[in-house]
């Protein structure tokens, strides 16, 4: 049965792969982002607007909703005595309250499917303490926060659930993989001996989004190559 779903992020990396996955499988999807969209398929509707900015009106979407993706982020990486309030403050504003007022936004769309899904995302480093990261790791702990108040809130008409992975090849994470030499010492820092790619983390938005994953709400699934839970000899 054909579904709708409506993705915020889709120009890049997790966002667009997985927009393309739910396209293969015969859904209709929305996608939502700054700039005008590679995607080019009957089912595809593109809608340019700044989720972040908080001024700005958000689109009207007709009809029920199947199913929402946030995956809009960010990467900061520096020593927390650098950082300013103001750094904080982005982070949540595009990380956090970017899906906030969205979702406040989609609620009646995704209630009137009568089961829906939300997927957001998180990273590996809210559960797993990491140098460099406080803003990234303060503001996708929040986005957890919000994973399970929605999903004890919402039970059972929509379920919502995080991924939280860990460095992922997309354009976000561009700095970080600048060279072959930095990839493969990020390679090796991973129990199974790689970093992610985009399909790795969509593979997993796309069931959680799913009728496969009907009975799961309210979980943060770590797609992290084992950083998170295991070290092995």
């Amino acid at each position: 049965m054909q579904k709708h779903f409506v993705l915020a992020g889709t120009t890049s990396g997790i966002g667009l792969d997985l927009a393309n996955r739910l396209l293969a499988a015969g859904h209709k999807v929305t996608g939502l982002a700054r700039r005008e969209s590679q995607i080019s398929h009957p089912d595809y509707t593109h809608i340019q607007t700044d989720l972040v900015d908080q001024s700005a009106a958000l689109p009207k979407i007709e009809g029920s909703v199947d199913g929402y993706a946030y995956a809009l982020g960010s990467i900061n990486l520096r020593p927390f005595k650098a950082l300013s309030l103001n750094d904080f403050q982005n982070e949540l504003n595009i990380n956090l309250l970017g899906a906030v007022r969205t979702i406040q936004h989609l609620l009646p769309n995704l209630k009137q499917a009568g089961k829906a899904s939300i997927v957001l995302f998180s990273t590996i480093a809210v559960q797993t303490g990491m140098s460099y990261h406080a803003s990234i790791a303060s503001a996708k702990g929040a986005v957890e926060g919000l994973t399970r108040s929605l999903a004890a809130e919402f039970a059972p008409a929509i379920r919502v659930n995080a991924i939280a992975p860990s460095l992922t090849n997309t354009p976000l994470a561009g700095k970080l993989l600048s060279s072959p030499e930095k990839v493969e010492a990020s390679d090796k820092r991973h129990p199974l001996g790689r970093i992610g790619q985009p399909e790795d983390i969509s593979s997993a938005a796309e069931f959680l989004l799913s009728d496969a994953s009907s009975w799961i709400t309210g979980q943060i699934l770590h797609v992290d190559g084992g950083m998170s839970a295991v070290r092995p000899l």
